[in-house]
Formats: C-alpha cells, sequence, structure tokens
C-alpha cells in the first residue's frame, strides 16, 4: 500500500475556521485552523502513519465533523444512500405521472336516463296533471 501524501491528507479534511473547504484548499492568510492541521498532518505522517491511521487520529480529535466526506458506515450510509433514493423516486413519480397524463380520457358515463316502464310513466303523468291543476 502506498503511504499517503501531505496533499491527499488535507483534502480528506475540512478547515475548521468556517470556511467550509478542505484544509489543503483553504485560502485565508494566516489561517488559525489551517495551518496547524497542516503542521499536524506533518507530523503524523513523519511518524510513519497511514491515510487510514491519520484520518482516524483526527476524526478522533476533532470528531467525524473534521472529514471531508461521510464514512460509509453507520448512520452515515445514510449520506451516501439518501440522494440516489431520492433520484430514483422522483424518477419513478415521474414515470407514474406521465402515464397517467398521456392516457386517454375514459368516456364519460352513459347519461341517458333509464326507460320509464309503462305503470310509471301513467303514475308520473298523473301527478303531473294534479300539479297542473
Amino acid at each position: 500500500m502506498k503511504n499517503a501524501t501531505q496533499t491527499e491528507i488535507e483534502e480528506a479534511l475540512t478547515c475548521q475556521c468556517g470556511c467550509g473547504l478542505t484544509v489543503h484548499s483553504c485560502n485565508h492568510v494566516q489561517c488559525p485552523s489551517g495551518i496547524p492541521l497542516k503542521q499536524e498532518i506533518a507530523t503524523q505522517l513523519g511518524e510513519g502513519k497511514t491515510r487510514a491511521e491519520v484520518l482516524t487520529y483526527f476524526a478522533t480529535k476533532y470528531g467525524e465533523k473534521i472529514l471531508s466526506a461521510p464514512t460509509t458506515t453507520g448512520f452515515n450510509l445514510v449520506a451516501w444512500v439518501t440522494p440516489f433514493a431520492a433520484v430514483l423516486a422522483a424518477g419513478a413519480v415521474i414515470v407514474v405521472v406521465s402515464r397517467r397524463w398521456r392516457r386517454p380520457p375514459s368516456a364519460p358515463p352513459d347519461s341517458r336516463p333509464a326507460p320509464i316502464d309503462d305503470a310509471r310513466r301513467a303514475r308520473l303523468e298523473a301527478e303531473l296533471d294534479r300539479f297542473d291543476a
């Protein structure tokens, strides 16, 4: 396994000054966080530690918030899976909705009245005659 470089480790850690950039990309002059972190990385690499050991050291010391990418274990797995699941769900919704929109409209129900038998017709006419009178 090849040894990690200073730059690789700096890219894997987030600067704690609040800029939101990696330690390597932090562009603050005399950054109160980036400069000590770079020195600490150099010390860790000077002791012969691997990339994983250095990242574990920083995650233990500062918490997982220092890692520029969440780990793929435990609850952090949700951070990796959720975007893909959301895209798949949105795609499924779009497919279902577009199929419903493309369907031809159903024929309207028959609006003709039901046929009336002779007995009911006679009763209806008798009631209408009483109503008119």
